[in-house]
């Protein structure tokens, strides 16, 4: 069977080829698998809203489709949770319910540019972007790497980047893979470059409820539809990974046009989705709120950790769920590296090339899934590694 040449260029699903990597082994009890591979929280969500949701299966329109864009009332809560957590909120009108982020930004994108457009991405990126922007034609460039800045985005360097053909920035805050947090007067100064040059400024904050303080302001400026997309992730928030709780926020002209695209291929986000979102952001922002402190210790307690164990493996940048780390072997890529990582000490992580080119030397961990124990014993390991 035929398959498209431009699909065929794109990277693997990168967790899926790592984990590949376990098939046939065999870890014994005195050295486990260590897995600092997926992004996802390690807990549950609150029996609370699991009984919630046991309840809704008795009635018989939970098994039904909802409007496109989602249900009245959710979109309704979700607001009133932006208003609180950002001190700004778009309208329900102003959003799109989605099956996860990865769903958002496809709609985003589809919607925002055709086949030869450009868009500005920052390095490292998730590699869920550059890989469908390629499968959808759009070429994506890239800002680069500047591991002295621990990668955050340079203002000017991004503005040189712009051309005719360029239609979106997009940045991702806190990073997917380096946990860095643009804060919030540099989120203002991208949305002014994009606003200025007539693009869209595209922030995925999937990761935006473990971090502490509001994100940004921009839902408190009235030209915010003008310019400015968000992608949204409930699942990390309220632990709904496996629902595929995402959100899309723009103008609502630009609302009303992606929602052709979401008729066709998904037409609605799932109504138990839906249900648990609404129940989440009515109810359960102590419980997110004690649980991103419990994933700040898990980073401070690796950091400090790793940074005493002062091992071959230098530390480049880490937040949120996530540590950046690069490797010590100059005559490996990152998928060898992580390879190495694999057969030798029982750990998986992530190879820097998936997070686009030129990032060979590095290595994404993710403790979000792990305890503190095994946070322990994943630095030990890192540090029995000699050159």
């Amino acid at each position: 069977m035929q398959v498209s040449k431009q699909l065929e260029q794109i990277q693997p699903p990168p967790i899926t080829e790592v984990k590949s990597w376990l098939t046939g082994r065999v870890f014994p009890d005195e050295k486990p698998l260590v897995d600092l591979c997926q992004a996802i929280p390690s807990y549950s969500p609150p029996m609370e809203l699991i009984e919630y949701l046991k309840n809704s299966l008795d009635d018989p329109l939970t098994f039904k489709y909802s409007q496109d864009e989602g249900l009245p009332e959710v979109r309704d809560e979700v607001c009133s949770w932006y208003q609180r957590h950002y001190q700004g909120a778009p309208t329900p009108k102003q959003l799109c319910l989605t099956v996860g982020a990865s769903q958002a930004f496809w709609l985003a994108i589809s919607s925002l540019c055709q086949p030869n457009d450009e868009v500005i991405v920052q390095l490292p990126a998730y590699f869920d972007h550059p890989m469908g922007l390629q499968a959808l034609g759009i070429k994506p460039v890239y800002a680069p790497f500047n591991p002295e800045t621990a990668g955050q985005p340079d203002l000017e360097a991004i503005k040189r980047l712009i051309s005719p053909k360029t239609k979106a920035i997009l940045l991702v805050t806190p990073s997917n893979p380096t946990g860095a947090v643009i804060s919030p007067d540099q989120i203002t100064a991208f949305f002014e470059l994009a606003q200025s040059h007539n693009i869209s400024l595209i922030l995925d904050e999937t990761y935006n409820a473990f971090i502490g303080t509001t994100p940004h302001l921009l839902f408190n400026r009235s030209d915010w539809p003008n310019n400015f997309i968000q992608i949204a992730s409930f699942g990390k928030t309220f632990a709904l990974t496996g629902l595929r709780c995402g959100a899309l926020i723009a103008n609502h002209e630009f609302i009303q046009q992606v929602l052709k695209i979401q008729d066709s291929m998904v037409v609605c986000q799932p109504r138990p989705t839906q249900l648990a979102l609404k129940f989440g952001c009515r109810h359960l922002d102590d419980w997110v709120a004690k649980n991103a402190a419990t994933m700040q210790q898990r980073h401070d307690h690796f950091k400090a950790d790793f940074l005493a164990a002062k091992t071959n493996f230098k530390l480049i940048a880490s937040g949120s769920f996530f540590a950046w780390v690069k490797h010590p072997w100059n005559d490996l890529t990152g998928r060898q590296a992580a390879k190495r990582l694999v057969e030798e000490a029982n750990l998986i992580c992530l190879p820097g090339e998936a997070f686009g080119p030129g990032l060979e030397p590095y290595l994404r961990l993710s403790f979000g899934n792990i305890g503190v124990t095994q946070i322990t014993e994943a630095v030990g390991r890192f540090q029995k590694f000699y050159l």
